[in-house]
């Protein structure tokens, strides 16, 4: 499988390129890389595609940066996504975004207490940690207007993280052109497109998903919260 490494010195993410939103993280490329079939896997699960076996793992991009990798902060838009989107990639793409917005919102949902965690308080580059489902499902929805907002589309976050996802879609749909997939240099220079956005909501739907799960697994018990994701 083909993936992207985006580091910091050692700290390390690699993106999957075939499965957009998965990765891993490492405190070096050899941790990342072993953590690589039980993502991959977990993916999978989650699409209810079929398992894969033996995973080679090509690297075929690579960003050294100087943002806090080890927190998740990444500003890398990958050379597979900028060009022209067929009409057939882009609305598998958004049903799988939109897909997973509908499953974070009923893994939130089946956390017994929205607002209890065992977790311990620790602050990022982006301040504190969310640390309860309701923070994390909070902080997860609210990127709706951001991301949407680095390629042209003002959308808002009112509703539900699915509702607004939805809507932020129906925009960009009235946009001429926007198949085309343009580049645009977002908030920090970042460079944004239409396919990174897609990937960028499954990216952070799926860290926060992974915090949430274990946090409720580790404060209420395996039995009491849904595993939609297949942690």
């Amino acid at each position: 499988m083909r993936f992207i490494w985006e580091h910091n010195g050692d700290d390390t993410l690699l993106y999957s390129e075939e499965c957009i939103g998965a990765f891993t993280r490492g405190a070096n490329l050899d941790e990342a890389i072993e953590k690589i079939p039980d993502e991959i896997s977990s993916y999978l699960n989650w699409r209810k595609e079929p398992a894969l076996e033996n995973i080679t793992v090509e690297i075929i991009q690579e960003k050294n940066s100087n943002l806090e990798i080890k927190d998740a902060d990444s500003d890398i838009i990958f050379d597979t996504e900028t060009g022209p989107l067929t009409k057939e990639e882009y609305l598998q793409l958004k049903e799988t975004v939109l897909q997973s917005a509908l499953d974070f919102y009923n893994l939130y949902l089946s956390v017994p207490d929205k607002k209890e965690s065992c977790l311990p308080k620790r602050n990022t580059f982006y301040g504190s940690v969310p640390r309860t489902a309701q923070e994390m499902y909070e902080h997860t929805k609210n990127v709706n207007s951001y991301y949407f907002g680095e390629i042209g589309i003002d959308a808002d976050n009112e509703g539900t993280i699915y509702e607004c996802r939805k809507r932020g879609f129906e925009l960009l749909e009235k946009t001429e052109g926007f198949l085309d997939n343009p580049v645009f240099e977002g908030s920090y220079g970042e460079m944004w497109s239409l396919r990174k956005m897609m990937r960028r909501f499954l990216w952070h739907d799926r860290i926060h998903a992974k915090a949430m799960y274990r946090m409720a697994v580790e404060t209420f018990g395996r039995d009491c919260v849904e595993n939609v994701f297949g942690f």
